[in-house]
């Protein structure tokens, strides 16, 4: 059984989708300000605090619990389907992760479809990690983050890194991944009548932005389903059971697993999309974060 804080982000999405419904000409501006109602169901975490920075050319804002490890940083490509969201909507989210975890966490403002279909996602994270080495991080210290459309980015930019022949990240923690471009997983269908926000219609808009019109739903890079994740970092990979993309971070455990990576799954019952939001509200987010802690402190051991 959930708890009756877990039901705020389900209320607030089912608000979002309604307000969708009945306004079906919305504007991307209109829609990209609706959903920066997404720090919402986050409390503000104690004892961190905020800097906005440019890095590379990357509007984002750094996350600075006190007394965290400054030689470890999270880099977090927020979720919204690579159309919506920004550093400001997921500040307080990444504010929650990098305390638990005793890390700096920055946040990205990457640039957003469809005004910057793919690839200039992935080139705006690969610009950021180049320099975040040039400053003196060390591969070993940065873990790549992100939810839903960043849980994409967050995978797709280790495999660019790689791909490229730079030194990858020590690990990946994704919560929610939107991976398939072609929108075939059995929970889209399965899930729609419990997920309170992600429809298959607003995923086939989505999609449509950001691949553009040279774009492809199979390329690994935009769909990483489709990847060699061989010498991948290790990942970990969160989802709740009620929503409709559960079924491609099922998938991509798979992948990664079958192809030697140490990859961790975590489904969380009765939880709605990219529930880690409710940071700080609700215990079912809390325990998730205090989870992820745990395995993240357990690689250097």
């Amino acid at each position: 059984m959930a708890s009756k804080e877990s039901d705020f982000l389900r209320e607030l999405y089912q608000s979002w989708s309604e307000r969708m419904a009945a306004n079906p000409n919305m504007t991307i501006d209109d829609m990209r300000d609706v959903f920066d109602e997404w720090e919402r169901p986050t409390k503000e975490p104690e004892g961190v605090t905020y800097k906005s920075d440019c890095v590379a050319g990357v509007n984002a804002i750094w996350a600075l619990p006190l007394d965290a490890d400054a030689k470890k940083v999270l880099i977090y490509t927020h979720g919204g389907g690579f159309v919506v969201g920004s550093s400001s909507s997921h500040r307080k989210l990444a504010g929650h992760v990098a305390k638990a975890l005793n890390a700096t966490c920055l946040v990205l403002n990457y640039r957003l479809a469809p005004e910057a279909p793919f690839p200039a996602q992935l080139d705006d994270v690969i610009a950021v990690y180049k320099k975040m080495l040039e400053k003196g991080f060390l591969p070993e210290n940065i873990t790549m983050m992100g939810d839903s459309a960043g849980g994409n980015l967050a995978i797709s930019s280790v495999l660019n890194f790689r791909d490229k022949g730079l030194s990858l990240p020590s690990s990946v923690i994704v919560f929610s991944p939107w991976l398939d471009m072609e929108l075939t997983g059995s929970t889209l269908d399965e899930n729609d009548a419990t997920d309170a926000l992600v429809k298959r219609s607003v995923l086939e808009a989505m999609a449509g932005m950001f691949l553009g019109e040279n774009g492809s739903a199979t390329n690994p890079l935009a769909n990483p389903l489709y990847a060699d994740f061989t010498n991948f970092p290790p990942l970990y990979i969160n989802a709740g059971s009620e929503e409709t993309l559960l079924d491609d971070a099922r998938r991509v455990h798979s992948v990664a697993n079958k192809a030697g990576v140490n990859s961790m799954l975590s489904v969380v019952d009765n939880m709605q999309h990219v529930f880690p939001f409710l940071a700080g509200r609700a215990v079912e987010a809390d325990e998730e974060i205090n989870k992820i802690a745990v395995w993240y402190r357990g690689l250097a051991s």
